[in-house]
Order: structure tokens, then sequence, then C-alpha cells
């Protein structure tokens, strides 16, 4: 089951940047499936699918989110099965580990704009 098979891959590509376009035509049913698997998947907790459905649904609204996670979920699957692989759960903090600093200076700067003076101090890791 290739990504493309379940018509939810976007294939605008311009500069080698994905940009919007239309899905390609393909299986209606593994489509709505796919659609149905994501809408459950959103509204569960602590997973990394749910987290980036909320993340993109912010940016580009609820549908084409639902749309994009689609497309992930059906390159997982593909991955596997040809593979043999399971699932690896990334987790729901995985887009917060991703970028640390621009993370922590983004926050810095929102309580900062709320009114407060920020003094941050590393944790000291006890080994």
């Amino acid at each position: 089951m290739p990504p493309g098979l379940a018509s939810v891959q976007v294939i605008t590509k311009v500069a080698g940047k994905r940009k919007h376009g239309k899905t390609t035509k393909g299986n209606p049913y593994l489509r709505a499936l796919l659609a149905e698997i994501v809408w459950a998947i959103s509204h569960t907790k602590d997973n990394y699918l749910s987290a980036k459905s909320h993340r993109l649904a912010r940016r580009i609204g609820k549908t084409k989110a639902i749309v994009a996670v689609s497309h992930t979920v059906a390159v997982n699957f593909y991955h596997m099965i040809t593979k043999h692989l399971p699932y690896r759960e990334l987790g729901a903090n995985y887009f917060d580990t991703l970028d640390h600093d621009r993370l922590t200076k983004h926050t810095v700067k929102r309580l900062e704009a709320l009114g407060y003076e920020v003094i941050l101090t590393p944790k000291e890791v006890s080994a």
C-alpha cells in the first residue's frame, strides 16, 4: 500500500519544497479509512500523531491536517508492512525536543511580553 494509492499524497514541489496542492486520485475507501483512523488518533493524548495533528490544525486547519496526518499514517503502514518493522512511538513531546533553544527563547519572549522578568538557570542533572 504505497501512500499514493490512498490518494493522500500531495505532489506539488517547487524549488525542492512541498507546496499546497491537490491530492492524487486513488482508492476512496482507503482514503476514508485513513481519515477515520486519524480522526480517532487526534482525539487521543500523549502520542506523536495526535501532537502532529494538533500542531498542523493550528496552522492549516483541521481538514487539511487530517489529510496530512493520513499521509503520515499511510507511509508508516507501508514501511511497517514492507520492512517488517514495529511501530515506534516518538511521544507527544517529540516536537519540543527537536529545537530546544528555539522553544526556550520563544517561551521567554512570551513571558516577557506578559510582563514577567525571566531569569533562566539550568537544572542540575544528578548522575
